[in-house]
């Protein structure tokens, strides 16, 4: 179904969180959105994959990064992974990589930067807790809006 953050602001003004504009698109989809699943993972994106390779749809990935810009949680592959499983997005609060062809699989993608360097793996990540950056609390189960204008935050599905 078509949206618009602007309007879906509008229609239940204060009951949202707006996310503050930090992010730029890079995903194939510029509007997306899902129930939050949160990782909490810095540098490592070992558990970015694991929840891209379960049933997405439906579902937006929200990535506490720490803002890291040392290294990209996430590149082409991983994208397309997320979006062969049906996943609806994904927020990084940190980099991508290999932006150019993101840009090109079929998956909603709002992230700080890109930058070159590939993540270590340490298998080191927790899933499923609130996670806060941008001005927002995100919460597993509550539900995301994404698009050209921004993000927004509703405890529950508005659409």
């Amino acid at each position: 179904m078509p949206f618009k953050t602007t309007d879906l602001y509008d229609a239940h003004l204060e009951n949202l969180q707006v996310a503050s504009p930090i992010f730029r698109d890079y995903g194939g989809k510029m509007r997306f959105h899902g129930e939050i699943v949160t990782l909490k993972a810095t540098d490592d994106n070992t558990f970015l994959k694991a929840a891209f390779e379960t049933p997405g749809r439906g579902k937006v990935l929200v990535v506490d990064a720490a803002g890291s810009m040392r290294c990209a949680m996430m590149g082409d592959v991983m994208a397309a992974l997320g979006a062969s499983n049906g996943w609806e997005g994904i927020v990084i609060h940190g980099c991508i990589r290999d932006s150019v062809d993101v840009a090109k699989v079929d998956i909603g993608v709002k992230a700080l930067a890109t930058i070159p360097r590939k993540t270590v793996k340490r298998n080191q990540g927790v899933l499923d807790i609130p996670v806060h950056f941008a001005d927002v609390s995100f919460c597993p189960g509550h539900f995301i809006y994404a698009d050209e204008d921004g993000i927004i935050v509703s405890q529950s599905a508005l659409i």
